[in-house]
């Protein structure tokens, strides 16, 4: 019995020691992944944006993000589609006045706090407000937006969430006894979490009355459509369609799609989060006139893989202006950071201008040079650079068709698959290593002194 208990012993030490070192250095990589994500400026810079004519006789609409910060795509996508339909004023709010942190480590600074929206509208509701997926959503530090959402939906505003922004409203009691949709990845739990609202799946968007919910990111393009259809008719919403170049468009109506779920090649994130702890780094150069599609193609592509990380640099450092007059405020330039392994030039406008040839010796990756949809040549740039399973899966979370694109590449990331099974066999080796050493001791020590010699005189 006691052999028998010692045997257990030992192989449960050896478990453990094959565990120690893929558990240490994963958990660790597995926390910075996200980290990175939202990882908050800390020089104290607060630039201010760039005041905009407000026209009294236009609708208002506005997105909102938390102090926290908010997903990209959530976020501008939207505010691009409704500022390319010239129907509405649009705006980007938040609770306080300074730079938010999108997905990718993009620096936002909103045009109006709450207080300042409150100022420009009189204190009248605006007749929409976008809701992104907020990181911080179930935290105290969300009470700010969700009691001014209830505000707003009781002066009458039509609440529109994106992907998992429908959480933010549920966690506000605003989707009780409604239809909604949220991101395949998480409507499962919001299932079980928010019993009151029926949760829908297969549909890009569900309009229900005054709330408007999406699917997963950017199905918020479809949204946004579906809004600019109700205020503005369905000729704006197509003609905007065609302007931001949306060729999924279902005039009239939600288009069905299939419900996503988790498959055996969506564990290729598990390796990435966990055990590519030598991400790239990527300098997204930041320019003047950039459309807010473009910027957000690039940060939330290569975010949501979590296989490489972002960086925004600008030319000289200093803020710059969207296409539809969004503030962003770059961290550093390509020649004040050792930290790129690629500089990543987005916009039709910079590569036309090739605006990244001054830093040559970066190799400037010119994205939007040709014809498209700003997401396809991301993804088409994220298989070359990664391989085929993290791109689908990074198409997957954003819920944009691939079919039309060439997503050739390596399978797998069969090196970054091989770590786990290598710092494995590294604490086996260590554990055999001093099982060996204890045994060599515990015989020397039974062994005991030498016979003592005796002399005689």
């Amino acid at each position: 019995m006691r052999t028998l208990f010692r045997g257990t012993l030992t192989v449960l030490a050896f478990v453990l020691a094959a565990l120690a070192l893929p558990l240490t250095f994963g958990g660790t990589t597995l926390a910075a992944s996200f980290e990175n994500l939202y990882t908050p400026r800390t020089d104290g810079i607060s630039p201010r944006p760039v005041p905009r004519a407000h026209d009294p006789a236009k609708p208002t609409a506005v997105v909102v993000v938390g102090n926290e910060g908010a997903v990209v795509s959530d976020t501008l996508a939207p505010y691009e589609v409704l500022a390319t339909s010239g129907a509405f004023n649009v705006y980007m709010v938040a609770p306080e006045a300074r730079p938010v942190t999108l997905t990718g480590r993009l620096d936002l600074v909103p045009d109006l706090s709450f207080a300042d929206l409150d100022r420009l509208l009189a204190s009248a509701a605006p007749d929409v407000v976008v809701v992104p997926a907020l990181p911080d959503l179930g935290e105290p530090t969300t009470r700010p937006v969700t009691e001014w959402l209830r505000r707003q939906s009781a002066k009458g505003a039509l609440l529109m969430s994106v992907c998992n922004g429908s959480g933010v409203l549920a966690s506000a009691g605003l989707l009780d006894g409604r239809r909604a949709t949220a991101h395949w990845i998480g409507i499962d739990g919001f299932d079980d979490e928010f019993p009151a609202v029926d949760w829908i799946r297969g549909t890009r968007y569900v309009d229900d009355g005054s709330i408007l919910t999406t699917a997963g990111i950017l199905s918020g393009i479809d949204g946004a459509l579906r809004v600019t259809e109700r205020i503005a008719g369905m000729d704006v919403a197509r003609r905007t369609a065609d302007a931001v170049g949306w060729t999924h468009y279902s005039p009239g109506s939600a288009a069905p799609m299939t419900q996503n779920t988790f498959e055996a090649a969506d564990t290729v994130v598990g390796f990435n989060t966990a055990f590519r702890w030598d991400k790239p780094v990527l300098g997204v150069l930041l320019t003047t006139g950039i459309r807010e599609l473009e910027l957000t193609a690039v940060f939330d592509t290569y975010g949501q893989s979590l296989a490489v990380r972002t960086l925004a640099v600008g030319l000289d450092g200093a803020p710059i202006q969207s296409r539809h007059g969004l503030t962003f405020a770059p961290r550093a330039t390509p020649s004040t950071t050792d930290d790129l392994d690629r500089l990543i030039v987005p916009g039709a406008e910079a590569a036309a201008n090739h605006a990244g040839d001054r830093y040559s010796a970066l190799s400037p990756v010119y994205l939007h040079g040709k014809p498209g949809f700003p997401f396809d040549a991301v993804l088409e740039d994220l298989v070359r650079v990664t391989d085929t399973a993290t791109t689908r899966w990074t198409a997957r979370t954003l819920e944009y068709p691939t079919a039309h694109l060439a997503l050739a590449g390596s399978a797998w990331p069969w090196t970054i698959t091989l770590r786990p099974f290598g710092l494995a066999a590294l604490g086996l080796l260590a554990a055999f290593g001093i099982r060996a050493l204890i045994r060599r001791r515990g015989q020397s020590s039974t062994r005991g002194p030498g016979p003592i010699s005796r002399t005689t005189r």
